[in-house]
C-alpha cells in the first residue's frame, strides 16, 4: 500500500531531533524523499554537529527510504537558497517545505539582551521566510514555464505566539510573526499552486520548559502519551500531501490525539461616533467596548 506522500520531495528544517525528527520519519514512511536539514545546535543555538541529521537519514535509508542530510543555516538567506537547490539537485523536484527549525533563549523582557532577541527572531522568523522565499521562487519559475505545482509550505508557530507565555517575548513574537506570515504567504502563493499552513504543536522535546506542565506530567506505563513528539507528524504529513490541496492560510493546534483550528484576531464590539473623538470621551467608550468583549484568548 502506497503512502499519502508517495514520490513527493520534502525539506524538513530542524529535522534531526524532537518534532522535526518525527516529521522526517513519518514523511519517509508515507513514501516521500526527505531532506533532513539540521545545523545540530544546542537548544540556545550554540554549537553545531552534523551527526544527528545523518542518524535520521540512516534510519530512513535502513527502512528502504531515500533521504539526504543538509547542514545549511536556514536563517542565512543564501544558505536557505542552497538548501532548496540541494533538494532539487538530489531528487529532481521539490514539493513540500516544513519550517521547523528553532532555538530558545528565554528571558524576562526587563533582562532581555539584544543578542538574545536577535538570535531567536533570526532563526524562527527569518529562517521561515528565507526557506519559503527560495521555494516560492522555484515554484513560480515552474508555473511561468507552464508546469503545474501541487506544493506545500508548513510552518511552525506556537501557543506562546498565539496566546502568550511569560518569559518568551522574543520567541512568542517570532511565532506570532510566523502565523501572520503564513496567512499572507498563502494569499500570495495561491496563484502558483502552493498552499501555506502552520501548526502550533505541544510536545515533550528539548525545548519544553524545565518544570513545565508537559515535562512534569507522568504517563502510566502502557497508556497513550499525548506529549510524545511523534504525535505531531500525522497532521503535518497530511498537510504535505495532495489530499490537503483545498486547505491554506490556516493555523492548527496539535497535541497528542487532539487537532484544533486556531481562530485569529477578529473584530469585536465596536463604536463609531461618526466624527472625531475628544480625548476625554474615549475612556467611557473604551470601557464599554471592553465590557462587551471576550478579552484575549487563552488555551
Amino acid at each position: 500500500m502506497k503512502g499519502i506522500c508517495e514520490d513527493r520531495v520534502v525539506i524538513v528544517t530542524g529535522g534531526a531531533r524532537g518534532i522535526g525528527r518525527g516529521h522526517a520519519l513519518e514523511f519517509a514512511r508515507q513514501g516521500a524523499r526527505v531532506v533532513v536539514n539540521d545545523w545540530g545546535a544546542e537548544v540556545d543555538g550554540s554549537g553545531a554537529a552534523s551527526g544527528p541529521a545523518h542518524e535520521v537519514v540512516e534510519e530512513i535509508r535502513s527502512a528502504g527510504g531515500e533521504a539526504l542530510a543538509n547542514g545549511e543555516d536556514v536563517a542565512d538567506w543564501q544558505g536557505a537558497g542552497r538548501l532548496v537547490q540541494a533538494a532539487i539537485d538530489a531528487f529532481g523536484q521539490l514539493d513540500v517545505v516544513v519550517n521547523n527549525a528553532g532555538i530558545l533563549r528565554d528571558r524576562m523582557l526587563i533582562n532581555m539582551q539584544e543578542d538574545e532577541w536577535d538570535a531567536v527572531v533570526r532563526v524562527h522568523l527569518k529562517g521561515t521566510a528565507a526557506v519559503s522565499h527560495w521555494a516560492a521562487v522555484h515554484w513560480r519559475e515552474r508555473s511561468k514555464a507552464g508546469q503545474a505545482n501541487d506544493a506545500r509550505i508548513i510552518n511552525t508557530s506556537s501557543g506562546s505566539g498565539l496566546f502568550g507565555n511569560v518569559g518568551q517575548s522574543n520567541y512568542g513574537a517570532a511565532k506570532a510573526g510566523i502565523a501572520a506570515f503564513t496567512i499572507i504567504a498563502a494569499q500570495e502563493l495561491e496563484r502558483y499552486g502552493v498552499t501555506v499552513n502552520a501548526i502550533a504543536p505541544a510536545a515533550r522535546t528539548r525545548m519544553s520548559p524545565q518544570g513545565g506542565r508537559i515535562r512534569s506530567v507522568e504517563i502510566p506505563e502502557g497508556q497513550f502519551d499525548p506529549y510524545v513528539p511523534e504525535n505531531v507528524a500525522p497532521l503535518v504529513v497530511w498537510l504535505g500531501s495532495s489530499e490537503s490541496r483545498e486547505v491554506s492560510g490556516r493555523v492548527f493546534g496539535v497535541a497528542g490525539g487532539e487537532i484544533h483550528v486556531a481562530e485569529g484576531w477578529q473584530v469585536g464590539p465596536r463604536v463609531d461616533k461618526g466624527e472625531r473623538w475628544s480625548p476625554d470621551e474615549v475612556g467611557a467608550a473604551v470601557a464599554d467596548l471592553l465590557s462587551r468583549s471576550r478579552g484575549n484568548t487563552r488555551l
